[in-house]
C-alpha cells in the first residue's frame, strides 16, 4: 500500500475506523457466504424419504426409481454362472422372498451376481449384508459427505466401514467403480483385522482390473 496514502489516513480523523470497519463487515459477509452455501450443500443431500430394496447381499437405498434405474442401468454387468457353480446354490433364490416386480429382480439378480464375483476373485466368501445408497447426482452425493464429515472433498464414490454402506452417484458410475467399492466392503467384513489401507485399497484395485475376466476356483 502507498506510504502517502497510510500518512492521509492517520491525519483524517475517523477515516481508519472506517475502513477497518469496511474491511470486518467484507470478512462477515465471506464468511456468511460460505456457511449459507454450505448449508445449502447439506440441504440438497436428500429429501430424506429413501425407498429400500434388499438382495441376498445388499440393501439398496434410494429416493425415487429413476434413480434405481439410473443404477441399474450403469452397472452393465452379467454373471458367468459356470464360475459359480462350485460356491454357489443354484436353487437359493435372491432377496428376501417378497414379491417383486420383473425389473426388481433383475437388479437383485445383477447386483447379487456382481457381489458373488468380487467374492470370488478375492477368494473371500462369507455371508454379507452391505447397504447402498444411492444419490441422484454429484451435489446430492458431496452434500452426503459434507454431512457426514463436516467438510468438502470431491470423491466419486466410498464406502465407510463403520456406518456398513457404499456411496454412489448414479449419475457418475460403472460397473469397476462399484466393484472396487465391494471389495472394500467385503474384504473389511472378511478379515478379523481390517488391513491397512494400501492394502485394501490393492486388494480393490485388482478386483475392479479383473472383473470381467474369467476368475480362478480355489
Amino acid at each position: 500500500m502507498n506510504r502517502n496514502f497510510l500518512i492521509s489516513v492517520r491525519r483524517v480523523p475517523g477515516l481508519a475506523f472506517f475502513l477497518v470497519s469496511l474491511l470486518a463487515i467484507g470478512l462477515a459477509i465471506a464468511v456468511a457466504g460460505e456457511a449459507v452455501a454450505d448449508e445449502a450443500m447439506a440441504s440438497k443431500t436428500t429429501t430424506g424419504k429413501w425407498d429400500t430394496l434388499k438382495t441376498k447381499y445388499l440393501t439398496l437405498t434410494y429416493e425415487n426409481v429413476e434413480d434405481l434405474e439410473a443404477f441399474n442401468g450403469k452397472i452393465d454387468f452379467s454373471s458367468d454362472v459356470s464360475s459359480f457353480a462350485s460356491f454357489l446354490n443354484a436353487d437359493q433364490p435372491s432377496g428376501t422372498g417378497i414379491e417383486r416386480t420383473e425389473f426388481e429382480n433383475e437388479v437383485i439378480q445383477k447386483m447379487d451376481a456382481l457381489v458373488e464375483k468380487v467374492q470370488l476373485i478375492l477368494d473371500m466368501r462369507k455371508p454379507i449384508n452391505v447397504i447402498v445408497k444411492l444419490y441422484p447426482d454429484k451435489t446430492a452425493l458431496q452434500g452426503a459427505y459434507f454431512n457426514i464429515y463436516k467438510k468438502k472433498k470431491q470423491l466419486r464414490a466410498w464406502y465407510i466401514f463403520e456406518y456398513n454402506t457404499i456411496y454412489l452417484n448414479v449419475q457418475d458410475l460403472f460397473a469397476e467403480m462399484f466393484a472396487h467399492e465391494l471389495a472394500h466392503a467385503i474384504v473389511d467384513n472378511y478379515l478379523a483385522v481390517r488391513p491397512p489401507r494400501a492394502t485394501a485399497e490393492i486388494l480393490a484395485r485388482y478386483v475392479d482390473g479383473h472383473l470381467r475376466k474369467k476368475a480362478k476356483v480355489y
